[in-house]
């Protein structure tokens, strides 16, 4: 039996959503139409994965185990899509993520230097994306920022740099030359509190009552504009820090908060000697600076 990955995106789409009405919304075909997708589905597998009575839609453990099978499958499928693609194109190519605040400037020159007639291309990312796009094909190699889950990747140490918190310009704290976890115990952080496991210990909102709602954001300049209209505190590395400067906003040195590594990771399934040759040339740039 071959599985259709149609039907399979179809049924990531109601796992997600646990409600058909939505996914056919979501994937802009009638409702009808995706039930039957789905039960041709289970047909072919052989196993209900929706459990469907009048408390709502659930997945059974069949439709558990295949959610976490068909996300990673759709992606690395995408990915081959992009990289056939991308080869048919005739020019050798290599995509390369990274974080704002990273500089890869002097791994390019020297990659390029040795692979002259390789296009190369940058993608900017983020902390949603920056596994995600190696993962379904957007980047072959990306400079991302620790921790990130490192299933499946080879992921090459480059180097540490220091953190800091970013406050707005009028805060209580915003003249002091450095500050500790302990001054920011009482302020509202405006990132996940696993991000920041120094301030999360010891942090005044997250003592038995209900922590202050932190808005979805995807990007740097979001976060900095809360931070400056006095909605909460963020704690960043220091290389996006004086890449995002405004005079609204203080950076203030953490003493006592651990750094941020970055790395380069890629998919450890690749064999692509142009993916070998860039790591080599981050190392010896990148690296232990």
């Amino acid at each position: 039996m071959d599985l259709d990955l149609r039907k399979l995106r179809y049924f990531v789409a109601v796992a997600e959503e646990l409600h058909f009405g939505r996914a056919a919304e979501r994937l802009h075909i009638a409702q009808p139409v995706l039930s039957r997708q789905i039960r041709s589905l289970e047909d072919d597998l052989g196993a209900e994965v929706f459990d469907r009575d009048r408390r709502g839609t659930l997945l059974t453990p069949a439709g558990e185990q295949l959610l976490e099978d068909a996300v990673p499958l759709l992606a690395s499928a995408q990915a081959l899509l992009r990289r056939v693609k991308t080869a048919a194109q005739g020019t050798p190519t290599l995509t390369i993520g990274f974080m704002p605040g990273i500089t890869v400037t002097p791994a390019m020159v020297v990659f390029t230097g040795r692979h002259p007639t390789v296009n190369v291309r940058l993608l900017r990312t983020s902390w949603d994306d920056q596994v995600e796009v190696l993962v379904d094909g957007r980047a072959d190699v990306s400079v991302v920022r620790l921790p990130i889950d490192p299933q499946g990747l080879t992921v090459l140490p480059l180097f540490k740099e220091p953190r800091v918190v970013v406050l707005p310009i009028g805060h209580r704290l915003a003249d002091r030359a450095s500050v500790t976890i302990g001054d920011l115990a009482a302020e509202h952080l405006l990132q996940d509190p696993d991000a920041v496991p120094e301030w999360r210990d010891i942090a005044v909102e997250l003592r038995g009552r209900r922590r202050p709602e932190v808005p979805v954001m995807h990007q740097v300049e979001e976060k900095l504009e809360l931070v400056a209209a006095g909605a909460g505190i963020a704690v960043i590395p220091l290389s996006t820090a004086n890449f995002y400067t405004r005079p609204d906003v203080v950076p203030l040195p953490v003493e006592d908060i651990g750094p941020n590594e970055v790395a380069l990771a890629w998919v450890a399934s690749r064999r692509a000697p142009l993916i070998d040759d860039f790591a080599e040339a981050a190392g010896e740039t990148l690296g232990n600076r």
